[in-house]
């Protein structure tokens, strides 16, 4: 005889557990099934407004989702040799892309995509609003005693080496080569321009124009510097159909579109 109040008997004191259970082991799998593909794309940093604008338009019209990575072409470069699965590379230089495949790296349908301007830049309101590169004055009379030029690493950094070139051509660089501020990418350089950090820097001509708070003082002839030239490439990717697909897309008139309004130009030319 039971007591009063008393519950009917209980099942198997796991019962519950072992069905929740078998429902989440049944759902990851569904979802696993299911989820979209991941692309990994390495990308240089000045790159990122442009890119993230083109992924976000990509990504809305397919079932992928897209990965950007963006720090220093020389850095991506490094870390794709030493094994990162990223399966498109997007360099702001051939000369990472030139090296990647000189460490047996198997880059595949590599084409040049788009192409940059090298800017100098300010947000001092004591500094002229105009001062173009190789007119004139040189770059160093807009330097106080203490201050510095900000510039990407000239060591690695794409934008620096650019830079090298075109000071070396304007016979600048042997007196303001102790003065530079060295960033590990362009944005860090344009960084340190907008925090009045330095007076001066010299940077892409799209980062300066993405930011709000630095003005270009002029261009660098291009004849002072190699072109720069971004080059794009599969990364060892021969059964990633998704990423293939996405490398087909950026040369694409809608992804050139949307390059082109922030300021890259996107006259390209095959490899």
């Amino acid at each position: 005889m039971t007591k009063a109040g008393t519950s009917a008997k209980k099942g198997p004191p796991f019962a519950g557990w072992s069905f929740a259970f078998a429902v989440t082991v049944m759902l990851t799998i569904f979802s696993s099934a299911t989820a979209a593909v991941n692309v990994q794309v390495a990308a240089a940093a000045s790159l990122t407004d442009a890119l993230n604008e083109a992924i976000a338009t990509y990504e809305a019209q397919h079932d992928v989702v897209i990965t950007p990575i963006y720090a220093s072409s020389s850095t991506l470069a490094r870390q794709i040799a030493n094994g990162s699965p990223a399966a498109l590379f997007l360099s702001a230089n051939v000369e990472w892309m030139d090296w990647l495949e000189t460490q047996g790296i198997n880059v595949q349908q590599r084409s040049d995509l788009l192409h940059n301007r090298l800017a100098l830049i300010s947000s001092s309101p004591d500094l002229p609003e105009q001062f173009t590169p190789g007119e004139g004055a040189s770059i160093a009379t807009l330097l106080e005693d203490r201050d510095r030029l900000s510039v990407g690493d000239p060591d690695h950094v794409p934008a620096g080496m650019y830079t090298q070139q075109a000071l070396e051509a304007l016979d600048e660089w042997n007196e303001l080569f102790p003065r530079l501020a060295r960033g590990n990418d362009v944005r860090a350089a344009l960084t340190l321009v907008e925090r009045l950090e330095t007076p001066v820097g010299v940077v892409y001509q799209t980062d300066a124009l993405a930011s709000e708070r630095v003005r270009i003082l002029g261009l660098f002839p291009s004849e002072t510097h190699e072109p720069i030239t971004y080059p794009l490439a599969l990364i060892d990717a021969k059964q990633n159909d998704a990423a293939v697909a996405l490398r087909e897309w950026l040369e694409s008139e809608e992804a050139l579109g949307i390059f082109a309004k922030y300021g890259f130009d996107t006259g390209m030319s095959q490899q």
